[in-house]
């Protein structure tokens, strides 16, 4: 009875091992099918994105709405290849989407605050309080707009940094926008010492913003006397250049105050303290 059931056994492990063989070559085949869909596939989308760039070039859209467009494109093929690799490795696209689908709402409540980014970059968009290229001031952050993605938009700020601000936190604060008009006030205030000659500290000033060729005559630049400080008598001067030309008029016209105020024999104030000895 013991002898009679032993070709029945090697029967059985035969027809095992040949299950389990020709089940792995056919799962080897499917992941290298799946693989082979996933190389192609980047390439593809590699192609398609670049194709679709240049034709948010060729039809001249706004540098913010590319940068937007081109990450929600990226994004969508990503997915679409990631369906077409599962597919391929057997398991059911239909199961799949149905598990996103019941998993949709805790996805959704965990994503919450990236909605709220996408829904702010749509707003960014729409209202354009920026765009690529401005110099803004957003969330205690200041630099100048290099991409607007469908979660955030990069600032790069003047010390080469990169800042990732949330678009819901941008579209819902407060935004300065400083190269949205074409021109800018420049404002300085000097501090002379008392017992100085008002006329001859305005002339001096009038003098040095004459000679100034980038400060607009239109608005005409004002020159007047601000305060009488503790240890000095403030003039605040106040002109109007064009956008580009805002840091080089202020830093040029600090030179020249401050060279011609020497020539002129015209005191900056500083730091006195006066102590007076009682007689014992």
């Amino acid at each position: 009875m013991l002898l009679s059931s032993i070709p029945l056994l090697e029967i059985n492990l035969g027809d095992l091992v040949s299950n389990l063989l020709n089940s792995g070559i056919s799962l080897g085949g499917r992941i290298l099918a799946a693989l082979v869909i996933f190389i192609v596939g980047r390439l593809l989308i590699s192609f398609l994105n670049k194709m679709f760039a240049r034709i948010l070039e060729r039809r001249k859209v706004d540098a913010g709405i590319q940068s937007f467009l081109k990450s929600l494109v990226n994004i969508l093929l990503m997915i679409l290849l990631i369906v077409a690799v599962i597919g391929k490795l057997g398991i059911e696209t239909t199961s799949f989407a149905a598990l996103l689908a019941s998993a949709g709402v805790a996805v959704g409540m965990a994503l919450s605050g990236n909605l709220q980014n996408f829904a702010g970059g749509l707003i960014i968009l729409l209202f354009r309080p920026y765009k690529v290229g401005d110099w803004v001031e957003c969330q205690n952050e200041s630099g100048t707009v290099r991409e607007i993605q469908i979660f955030h938009t990069i600032l790069t700020t003047a010390d080469n940094k990169t800042v990732y601000i949330p678009n819901g936190a941008a579209s819902s604060g407060v935004i300065v926008n400083y190269s949205r008009e074409e021109t800018r006030r420049v404002e300085w205030v000097v501090g002379v010492e008392y017992g100085e000659h008002y006329d001859r500290v305005e002339d001096t000033v009038r003098r040095i913003l004459s000679a100034e060729k980038r400060i607009l005559e239109t608005p005409a630049p004002v020159i007047a006397l601000n305060a009488l400080d503790a240890s000095s008598v403030n003039v605040v001067i106040r002109v109007w250049v064009k956008n580009s030309d805002y840091w080089g008029v202020y830093y040029d016209v600090n030179r020249s105050i401050y060279e011609e105020f020497n020539k002129a024999g015209i005191g900056f104030p500083f730091p006195q303290l006066t102590i007076h000895q009682a007689k014992g």
